[in-house]
């Protein structure tokens, strides 16, 4: 191959990397079918900024000793490189910059002595091989167990649990419900930073599987994930884990059904079968989630989600059968008892809108009695936290203080309620160790 077309495949080469750096800078959602592709360009740039530094630095440093700069498409492929790094740079500071953010908004919604009844560890660390090694997020340290079934629906009504490998008792639960449009995904496909970090911190966390769409209609989804539940609460004893503390977690279509989970407990028509079983949860840690199906902030236009939910989720129309998509939106479930809620959304997310999630916190402050964080990421895209990036790290972290914060408000309150039920017996012994 002669100089030139070396030069002209560098400058081919190096438009794609910049296209890429756009993608993770330059926020877009009205692109019709093309914002799914935006959507990974910006995701994979934006997280993984260095990594696309030091492949563009592996790619240049061979086009260049193979004579890419002795043609100007070379040359002007270089300018475009120096540029696409710069951008990238700039996209790391952003992401550096969610550390100060996420802290601000659990100090204005927590007060900013909330640390301080934190359990102390070394939160703020960010470990430089978590940045390194971004899909390796499986820590020694951490048992998992596959496979548990829940249901009677085969794979699609079974669990995974990770647990620390040290015995323990009555350690704080965590449920990480998938995403995927309520159409595809799985219990090992998502959550795993944060389900790790916590499991290394002593929490047992669980992920299940649940029915999906267009095989099963809503509320099927939210049945499921109320049937995972009322499993943990009857079994993860047997795992170490506190059944009287279980929060919720989940992204996209994760974070809708974590909402709907927090908000509406032991209703009847979503516990068939099991209606008896407690199914209220300690808080909830909804990402970049869907909440409102009817879309009234009016963001979306073209874009609306509605045809999608019509013929896949819902299968009936929001005009004929209104209630059942007030039904399913988050937004209209909310309540003065709700449980404190921690909800994280990026600016840039091209598939969830930031104004939904912007709506539905505003819905939530203004009745609920509990503490409600939020959090908008600069610069994050739509699933970022699936492995691990500067920003996840971040992320995670904030998100462990803020669950540590209600975990101890929940030891301190049954100190209290062991003292109260103790104290007429003169200091007999009993009730649940801590």
């Amino acid at each position: 191959m002669d100089t030139l077309a070396i030069s002209w495949l560098f400058l081919a080469v190096t438009i794609v990397g910049a296209g890429f750096t756009v993608a993770a800078l330059v926020p877009a959602r009205r692109l019709s079918f093309f914002v799914v592709p935006y959507f990974f360009a910006g995701w994979l740039a934006g997280e993984l900024a260095a990594h696309h530094i030091a492949w563009q630095a592996v790619a240049t440093i061979v086009f260049v000793s193979l004579g890419a700069l002795d043609a100007w498409p070379g040359r002007i492929g270089l300018l475009i490189t120096v540029v696409s790094w710069g951008g990238l740079l700039a996209a790391i500071r952003r992401s550096r910059s969610t550390a100060e953010v996420i802290d601000d908004a659990l100090n204005d919604a927590l007060g900013r002595d909330y640390r301080d009844t934190v359990r102390p560890h070394a939160e703020d660390v960010v470990p430089t091989a978590e940045i390194a090694r971004p899909f390796k997020t499986r820590r020694r340290e951490v048992e998992r167990v596959r496979h548990i079934a829940y249901g009677d629906a085969g794979a699609r009504h079974t669990l995974d649990i990770h647990k620390p490998r040290v015995v323990g008792e009555r350690r704080p639960v965590l449920l990480q419900i998938h995403g995927g449009a309520w159409v595809i995904g799985r219990k090992d496909q998502q959550g795993q930073p944060l389900m790790n970090h916590l499991a290394a911190r002593g929490w047992v966390c669980v992920a299940p599987n649940y029915r999906l769409s267009p095989k099963v209609t809503f509320p099927d989804h939210l049945i499921d994930v109320k049937r995972a539940l009322a499993w943990v609460r009857e079994h993860i004893a047997e795992h170490g884990g506190d059944p009287d503390f279980i929060v919720v977690t989940g992204g996209s279509a994760g974070g809708h059904l974590s909402s709907l989970v927090a908000l509406t407990p032991n209703r009847p028509e979503y516990q068939p079968g099991f209606e008896d079983v407690d199914t209220t949860v300690a808080a909830c840690v909804p990402f970049y989630g869907v909440y409102d199906f009817l879309e009234r902030h009016g963001a979306r236009k073209s874009m609306s989600m509605q045809p999608f939910l019509e013929k896949l989720i819902m299968k009936c129309s929001p005009t004929e059968e209104r209630d059942r998509w007030i039904a399913a939106s988050p937004i209209d479930a909310v309540n003065a008892d709700a449980p404190p809620f921690f909800v994280i959304h990026g600016t840039h997310d091209s598939l969830a809108y930031i104004e939904d999630a912007r709506a539905f916190v505003s819905e939530l402050r203004k009745v609920s009695k509990q503490a409600v964080v939020y959090a908008e990421l600069p610069g994050a895209q739509h699933a970022f936290e699936t492995f691990h990036s500067l920003r996840t790290a971040h992320t995670i972290r904030a998100v462990s203080r803020f669950l540590h914060k209600v975990h101890a408000a929940y030891l301190a309150d049954d100190e209290i309620g062991r003292s109260a039920a103790a104290a007429p017996q003169m200091g007999a012994s009993h009730g649940r160790a801590s």
